[in-house]
């Protein structure tokens, strides 16, 4: 399969504010409001929905009559006989929703695809497990965000776990998380700049937030929800959140709910679309990997190792870097095991900072990837990510001129 045909037009793509957990989006169905924002981000780029030959939803949580999964929200937005399927992948699902999308189009699938990632962390589901045959009848029970968090299926550590794990295996101290985090919250009000310049290149601001039916305007954004102020006094003062650990909860991330999206399609469907056509977006390469049990934050070392080989480059052809960087660490070892400057990566912000979603996390990441590349004059960008299972995911995008 080669993924020579297939691009993201500029500017085909847009995210929401992510909010913090319980915050201004709780009261909004994950897929219907994903399907609310993206039909109103068409009109303003004049795009027919119609026009869509495929849909991928990319999510993590369950919403009521999530069972049917893409086929509500592209119906919804307008795309009424666009075909389309769900995935899941944890923290990577964006990056896996981009694969999956340009698979379509580079096997001639589809000409134009939408990527919907969409998630709510707050109130996530109770679910109920029956068990009839079972001891005195009693089935299994789960709060699917709270209790996976803290619980690995596979051996029921907690994320948090997983930071310091490795931390120990990459000798990394708390005075290196501390400064990491700061330079990572520097590098988010750079994006704040100028009222908010390099968010409102993919974002709408301020942000008319719906009430649960989408008739009425319950509230407005004027940015992300939930980003505390950090200075290195305030970060010093925190505990750890395992005693005798690294990690705090000022060098970590925070759930969030929120949504964000991309079209893919071929070349000359991409230059239809794009708000400047001078300008093209491929799709380089694309990795995976999964590291040994309890090490979650080292996955996208191999990840991002394998999409710049599928790319055919190496990190000094590499313009910039974005990652999903739940905790600290994962920056940190990465850059130690890369030779990367990690202070240099998450130009203008990550989801350390803003928050995470889960599915739509990645998606926001490559977003301002593309961005930042733009900025810059091009050249090839970076994003990989963890995500829960010891998993990783990454992908290579180049910025060039037509």
């Amino acid at each position: 399969m080669s993924l020579n045909n297939v691009e993201i037009p500029y500017g085909a793509y847009w995210s929401t504010p992510f909010t913090k957990w319980q915050g201004s989006l709780q009261h909004l169905h994950a897929m219907k409001f994903a399907a609310w924002v993206a039909k109103s981000e068409l009109a303003k780029r004049d795009i027919d929905p119609t026009l869509f030959d495929s849909g991928v939803l990319g999510m993590t949580n369950a919403q009521y009559q999530s069972f049917y999964g893409a086929p509500l929200p592209l119906y919804e937005l307008g795309a009424v006989n666009t075909p389309g399927h769900m995935l899941s992948q944890v923290c990577a699902t964006g990056a896996r929703g981009l694969f999956a999308a340009a698979s379509e189009v580079a096997l001639g699938m589809a000409e134009t695809s939408l990527l919907l990632t969409a998630d709510r962390c707050s109130n996530g589901a109770h679910i109920y497990y029956p068990a009839p045959n079972g001891p005195g009848g009693y089935g299994q029970s789960e709060d699917q965000v709270t209790y996976n968090m803290m619980n690995d299926a596979i051996a029921g550590h907690s994320m948090i776990q997983t930071s310091e794990n490795v931390a120990k295996k990459f000798d990394i101290t708390r005075e290196e998380l501390d400064v990491v985090a700061l330079r990572r919250f520097e590098q988010y009000q750079d994006a704040l700049k100028d009222d908010q310049a390099f968010q409102k290149r993919y974002m709408t601001l301020p942000f008319s937030v719906p009430n649960a039916a989408f008739r009425k305007e319950a509230c407005v954004l004027t940015g992300d929800e939930g980003v505390f102020p950090t200075t290195a006094d305030g970060l010093a003062k925190l505990n750890p959140v395992i005693e005798g650990g690294v990690t705090t909860f000022g060098n970590m991330t925070h759930p969030a709910d929120g949504n964000a999206s991309v079209i893919l399609a071929t070349a000359d469907k991409a230059r239809e679309l794009s708000r400047d056509s001078a300008i093209r977006i491929n799709l380089c390469g694309f990795g995976q990997s999964r590291t040994e049990l309890a090490h979650m934050p080292a996955a996208p070392i191999g990840a991002a190792a394998n999409a710049l080989k599928m790319a055919g480059i190496d990190y000094n052809r590499v313009k910039a870097i974005k990652t999903h960087n739940p905790f600290a660490v994962n920056d940190v070892a990465f850059a130690k095991a890369t030779g990367v400057d990690v202070m240099q990566m998450n130009n203008y912000g990550s989801s350390m900072i803003w928050g995470h979603p889960q599915g739509p996390t990645g998606m926001r990441a490559v977003i301002e990837l593309i961005e930042e590349l733009v900025l810059i004059g091009g050249g090839y960008g970076l994003f990989t990510g963890c995500a829960g299972g010891d998993q990783g995911m990454a992908v290579v995008i180049r910025v060039s001129e037509r």
